[in-house]
């Protein structure tokens, strides 16, 4: 056999045996020329060099004159920092295995004294930051077990040691960047050399960690440049095992919150690589992140309810979107610009997010040059597809679908394929349960992480299928490995979208297939398609809803907020629907939700002629005088 045969036949076989090396080498990569003499010779050599650099400082202070989001924004930092003034200094205060909320508390403080302190050159604030960077480099240590709080901490004194540009005591600077290597990045490099798991994780970790060992590294860069440059190097290697999960059209497989979890610290890594080498080694460029921004503007409903999949939080704040504004920036698409939001009293935003003092600089970048419009009716694949209906800008009856695919073992998956969350005049009529408090079920032991078929993490309303709108085969779990996918799609004025169900519903039928169709501005269409195996023994159409709820011989009626939707029951009318109240929740430790419940449509195999069925359900709402 000629050797070129051989070779190729090795790697045939090679990449069949071994699916996973055929999925890496297809994962794109960030630039990574970093090394000690790269590092030397193209760092900034003058701070701040961290998200602001001076020509970006300078731009600040000269447009913040004659921007009104810009004046207003730095009004809501300014009292942000003097309420900081008021706070006593962090302790080393652990919330179950977590040092986080303190972590994010000292985040918060920079960037909201540091951005002060940049523009103003205060002492009073100077001296507070000197207080603050003492008190938490005085920690016995950051919490190395959850790298998180480590990560967080470390972006936090960098930012410090940034952002006030030496003027910080000596003490406190050298024994900052003592913490920042001894508490921080060494801690990053396990004894036998390795890379931790998250270095090349595919999740938010990933995205926060490596951001904050990057803002440590170039902080000591100059003491320890042999680190400083092994650890840039590990994380621009590292990072595109997140990035990739954006892929291919922008969904962020843990949903939206942990989209601006994950996000925030990507563009931040971004903003800092650029600040201080001049380039962001591909960020921007990297396939389906700059869609993202598509996904997260779409996972805003017309409520102020996120499309909540996964582990993902209600409501969004009344902010403005400091990540969104990063894509904006970038892109000039006023789409991803809240202006109207980032204008609201500095009094009714409160306290803002962790990263809104860094997000100043970019805000201070945006220039609008027009884009292409949010659609209307969007798909997004991946290991968690999605589909987004919505009835656009001016809808009078602020029509709002998602569904959609995936299953239980993505990161921070639920038993949630086939789900869906429907909104009409304002009103979310179809319910997801969203998340709840991690450290609440952790202090009681409880098994949340774990996402094999028997994970106790499946006893829980907001985790399995029984709390969500889906088909649920035999009153049994759905199959976490399951993968439900994507099979068609189809825009326009009626968009479709078809999600293959049986993975998800291994065992218990043949197959399924959930049809979703947008058939007129005020009604969702779901067509279920299943063929019965000899284990199925009951078909059960469900939805999540907080309205009441009154059967009807077709349907049902649903009443929330002066509102109503109609619920029929097309395919199987003689059936009557069932009402199964979910307040309070089965378990102690569920998340107990005023008012929930589950209707349900149980259909019995036996009543089935042959052996394939078709269940259909139409939601029609009030349409709204013009």
């Amino acid at each position: 056999m000629h050797s070129k045969l051989r070779l190729i036949l090795l790697l045939f076989f090679t990449l069949a045996l071994f699916p996973a090396l055929a999925q890496e080498q297809e994962i794109p990569k960030l630039d990574n020329p970093m090394s000690v003499s790269y590092l030397q010779k193209n760092l900034r050599k003058s701070s701040p060099r961290l998200v602001f650099d001076q020509p970006i400082l300078m731009d600040l202070k000269k447009n913040i004159n004659t921007d009104p989001v810009l004046q207003n924004m730095y009004g809501s930092i300014q009292k942000n920092a003097e309420s900081i003034l008021e706070e006593p200094l962090l302790e080393r205060v652990m919330e179950g295995r977590r040092l986080l909320r303190t972590s994010r508390e000292m985040l918060y403080r920079i960037n909201m004294l540091g951005v002060v302190y940049l523009m103003e050159k205060d002492a009073k604030v100077l001296a507070r930051i000197n207080d603050e960077v003492l008190a938490v480099c005085n920690f016995s240590d950051w919490n190395p077990s959850h790298f998180l709080d480590v990560a967080e901490m470390a972006t936090a004194v960098a930012f410090a040691l940034d952002w006030t540009a030496g003027d910080l005591p000596k003490t406190t600077q050298e024994l900052a960047k003592k913490s920042l290597i001894e508490k921080g990045i060494l801690p990053s490099w396990p004894e036998n050399g390795e890379s931790p798991e998250w270095a090349d994780g595919t999740n938010n970790w990933n995205q926060v960690c490596n951001g904050g060992m990057i803002a440590a590294s170039i902080a000591i860069a100059e003491d320890n440049p042999s680190l400083a440059s092994k650890t840039i190097s590990r994380a621009l290697d590292g990072l595109p095992h997140s990035l990739a999960e954006y892929g291919p059209d922008g969904v962020y497989p843990e949903g939206s919150t942990y989209w601006a979890y994950g996000t925030s610290y990507s563009v931040t890594t971004a903003a800092m690589l650029e600040s201080a080498f001049g380039t962001d080694f591909g960020h921007w460029e990297f396939p389906a992140f700059k869609e993202s921004a598509v996904f997260r503007t779409l996972a805003n409903a017309p409520s102020g309810w996120y499309y909540n999949f996964a582990d993902c939080g209600d409501q969004r704040s009344e902010a403005g979107d400091f990540t969104l504004a990063w894509f904006a920036a970038k892109s000039g698409n006023p789409h991803y610009f809240e202006k109207e939001r980032f204008l609201i009293s500095p009094e009714k935003m409160g306290k803002l997010g962790r990263l809104a003092g860094a997000s100043l600089a970019w805000l201070s970048q945006y220039e609008e040059k027009g884009g292409a419009g949010i659609p209307t009716a969007w798909k997004g694949e991946g290991s968690n597809p999605i589909v987004i209906f919505t009835g656009g800008e001016n809808d009078p009856h602020n029509f709002y679908f998602g569904g959609k695919g995936g299953r239980g073992m993505v990161n921070h998956g639920n038993m949630d394929a086939g789900s869906f969350v429907f909104e009409l005049n304002g009103v979310r009529w179809s319910i997801d349960p969203g998340n709840q408090n991690y450290n609440d079920l952790e202090i009681n032991g409880f098994d949340l992480w774990n996402r094999s078929q028997s994970s106790e993490r499946w006893t829980l309303l907001t985790k399995n299928n029984f709390g969500h709108s889906t088909l649920t085969v035999n009153d049994s779990l759905h199959r976490t490995e399951g993968q439900s996918t994507l099979l068609s799609f189809t825009d326009g004025y009626q968009p479709e979208a078809v999600f293959n169900l049986s993975k998800t519903l291994e065992g218990q039928v043949k197959s399924a297939r959930r049809k979703f169709i947008k058939d007129s501005p005020i009604s969702i269409t779901i067509e279920d398609e299943i063929e019965l195996s000899e284990n199925t023994q009951l078909i059960t159409w469900q939805m999540m809803t907080l309205a009441e709820v009154e059967v009807t011989k077709d349907g049902a009626i649903l009443k929330q907020e002066g509102k109503t939707l109609h619920l029929q029951n097309l395919s199987h009318p003689e059936i009557m629907l069932s009402i199964v109240s979910l307040d309070p929740a089965p378990l102690e430790l569920d998340r107990q939700i005023e008012g929930i419940k589950r209707i349900e449509i149980r259909v019995p195999a036996w009543t089935i002629q042959g052996d394939k069925t078709t269940i259909k359900v139409r939601l029609t709402g009030e349409k709204t005088p013009l």
